[in-house]
C-alpha cells in the first residue's frame, strides 16, 4: 500500500506521515512537500525506511499528478485553499482522496464534485481530521441509534497554553480565517451567519481540561451534518472551540490586528507606490511564533508530546418516543494528535476500498465503531454517555 501525504512536512501532515509509517498495512509513505528542508527533517525524526521524501508544488498541475501517479490514496494536508486543485489531480490519476476540511464554504463546493468522482469510480472523504472529522463520526454513532435528531452540538476542547504565551500549533492562514470569518450555524432548518467569537458558554471536559470557555467558530461539520441527517429532522448544528488552542493574549493581539485590517488579502498601495497584501505581511511576521514542525512528532526513542484534547459531540433526539441525549467524547492525553491520525487511518480505509466511489463527508461512509477502535489503538479514546428518562422511578 502506497500513500501520498501532500504537505507532509506540515504540522498535521507530519503526524499523518508518522501514523502511516508505523502502520503495518502501509508499505510506502510519500512525504511530498514544497519545503524539502522541513521534509527531510521530518523524515529523519520519524526514522522509518517506508518514508520517501519528494518535492511537490500543488499549483503545478502536471507535477502534482506525477507525484500522485500510482498511489493507493492521498492525504491532502496542505492549506485548504488548494483542496479543489488537489481533488482535480486525484480525480485525473484516479487516486482516492481525503483532506482535513474546507472551512465550511470550501467543503460545500467540494461536495458538489460527488457525481464526477462517482462516475470515475474514485472515492473521496471531506473534512477528516480531529475536527472536522471525529465529530462527524460521533454524530453518526448517535444518529444511528435514534429515531429523530433535534440537535448536534460540537465542543472542541484543547488544553490552553499559559495566558501570556503566543504560539500557533496549526496553519496560521487557517487560524486567521477561523478568527475573522463569520461562523455558520444551522438553526430552525436554516444556515445562519453569526459574529466571530460569539455565543460563549462554559463547557465541562474530562480532566485535566475541566471547564473551558467555548465560542462559535466557522467549521466544516456544520456544512454537512444538517444535510446528512435531514431525514431525522435535525433543527440545530453548531461547532464551538476554546480560542483555537491559543492563549487569551494571542487571541487579543490578533483581534486588534484584524480590527486594523491586517487580515485582509487585498493589496494596498504604500506611499512609495508599492502594492502589498496586509495578510501576507502578517503571516510572515507571525512565522517566528510557529514551533518547528519536528516539535509535533514523537521519535521512537522519546515519549510523545503531551497532547491534551477532547472532542465532544452531544446529540439530542428521541428513541421509541423517549427523549435521549448522547455525549460522545474522544480524548487524547498522549500519543498521536487526532488531526493527523484520523486522515491517515481514513487513507488506509480508502486504499482498502472500504469507501464507495463519490465524494462524502465522514458521517456518511466511516463506520463509527471500527474507526474508534483504530483510534483507541493510538491512545485516542472515545467514550459514550447516554441520558434518558428513568423508566421505572423508585
Amino acid at each position: 500500500m502506497r500513500i501520498v501525504v501532500l504537505g507532509g512536512a506540515g504540522k498535521m501532515g507530519s503526524i499523518a506521515v508518522q501514523t502511516l509509517a508505523q502502520d503495518g498495512r502501509v508499505d510506502e509513505v510519500v512525504l511530498a512537500d514544497y519545503n524539502l528542508e522541513n521534509a527531510r527533517a521530518v523524515a529523519e525524526v520519524i526514522g522509518s525506511p517506508k518514508v520517501q521524501v519528494t518535492f511537490v508544488d500543488v499549483t503545478d498541475a502536471e507535477g502534482l499528478r506525477a507525484v500522485l501517479r500510482g498511489a493507493d490514496a492521498c492525504v491532502n494536508a496542505v492549506v485548504y485553499y488548494f483542496n479543489l486543485a488537489v481533488m482535480e489531480a486525484c480525480l485525473a490519476e484516479k487516486v482516492p482522496y481525503v483532506d482535513m476540511g474546507g472551512l465550511f464554504h470550501g467543503t460545500r463546493k467540494q461536495w458538489q464534485w460527488h457525481d464526477r468522482y462517482a462516475e470515475a469510480g474514485v472515492a473521496a472523504v471531506l473534512g477528516m481530521g480531529s475536527a472536522p472529522g471525529i465529530p462527524n463520526v460521533q454524530a453518526r454513532y448517535a444518529a444511528d441509534r435514534l429515531d429523530t435528531v433535534e440537535y448536534i452540538r460540537i465542543y472542541d476542547g484543547i488544553l490552553p497554553p499559559p495566558d501570556d504565551e503566543v504560539r500557533f500549533t496549526y496553519a496560521v492562514p487557517t487560524i486567521l480565517d477561523e478568527m475573522t470569518l463569520a461562523p455558520m450555524v444551522y438553526r430552525d432548518g436554516k444556515f445562519v451567519e453569526m459574529p466571530p467569537l460569539s455565543e460563549f458558554e462554559d463547557y465541562c471536559f474530562v480532566e485535566p481540561l475541566g471547564v473551558l470557555p467555548m465560542h462559535l467558530s466557522l467549521h466544516s461539520e456544520v456544512a454537512t451534518l444538517p444535510v446528512s441527517f435531514q431525514h431525522k429532522g435535525v433543527r440545530e448544528v453548531f461547532f464551538k472551540i476554546n480560542f483555537w488552542g491559543l492563549s487569551r493574549a494571542a487571541v487579543e493581539k490578533l483581534s486588534v490586528l484584524a480590527e486594523f485590517g491586517l487580515h485582509k488579502k487585498e493589496p494596498v498601495r504604500t506611499k512609495r507606490g508599492v502594492e502589498v497584501s496586509p495578510r501576507e505581511v502578517l503571516e510572515a511576521v507571525l512565522e517566528p511564533y510557529v514551533p518547528p514542525v519536528t516539535a509535533f512528532l514523537a521519535p521512537p526513542t522519546r515519549k510523545p508530546p503531551q497532547w491534551v484534547k477532547e472532542i465532544v459531540t452531544e446529540v439530542k433526539g428521541t428513541k421509541d418516543g423517549e427523549t435521549v441525549v448522547y455525549r460522545l467524547g474522544t480524548a487524547t492525553v498522549k500519543g498521536a494528535l487526532p488531526t493527523g491520525a484520523a486522515p491517515a487511518l481514513t487513507a488506509i480505509w480508502l486504499a482498502q476500498g472500504r469507501v464507495p466511489a463519490g465524494v462524502y463527508p465522514p458521517e456518511q461512509v466511516i463506520d463509527p465503531e471500527p474507526f474508534f477502535a483504530e483510534l483507541a489503538a493510538l491512545d485516542i479514546v472515545t467514550t459514550v454517555g447516554v441520558t434518558r428518562p428513568l423508566s421505572h422511578p423508585v
